[in-house]
């Protein structure tokens, strides 16, 4: 029984866990009896100049296999274009809300800007009466539903 008085029993005690070291204050606990732990970063002291060398190399190599971009439409189907609204006295304005696209895709056409659309392309061939694919560009459709 004496020995139930005599024992000890410490409560809210802490235990000793290993300390990451983040100054140099923190090492003089070695000499006082504490638990040290250090740890190495990886990137601690690299030279950040040459980090993005991995990335630049993946860039190069997305530029060399990039697709080419897709063809604009050709300069005389932008000239028939213009020349067969011209012909009808509309204006670029008129002929989008006929074929119910923006002023700009009309603009974006003439212009040779334009990827070409089969469906702006045929609505534009109806409303301006002039063929627009295919050969025969530029000729009016009345000329060739006769021959």
């Amino acid at each position: 029984m004496n020995d139930d008085w005599e024992s000890k029993t410490i409560i809210g005690s802490k235990r000793s866990v290993a300390k990451v070291t983040k100054k140099d204050s923190d090492l003089n606990g070695m000499t006082t009896g504490s638990i040290v732990a250090t740890d190495k970063k990886m990137t601690a002291g690299g030279n950040k100049a040459h980090q993005g060398t991995d990335h630049q190399r993946i860039a190069k190599l997305d530029r060399e296999n990039e697709v080419a971009p897709p063809p604009k439409i050709a300069p005389s189907v932008g000239r028939a274009i213009q020349d067969a609204r011209l012909e009808l006295k509309f204006s670029q304005k008129d002929v989008a809300q006929k074929v119910n696209e923006k002023p700009s895709v009309i603009q974006d056409y003439e212009s040779s800007k334009a990827i070409p659309n089969p469906q702006i392309l045929g609505k534009l061939e109806r409303v301006l009466g002039v063929k627009l694919r295919g050969a025969d560009i530029g000729k009016k459709l009345s000329d060739l539903k006769k021959s």
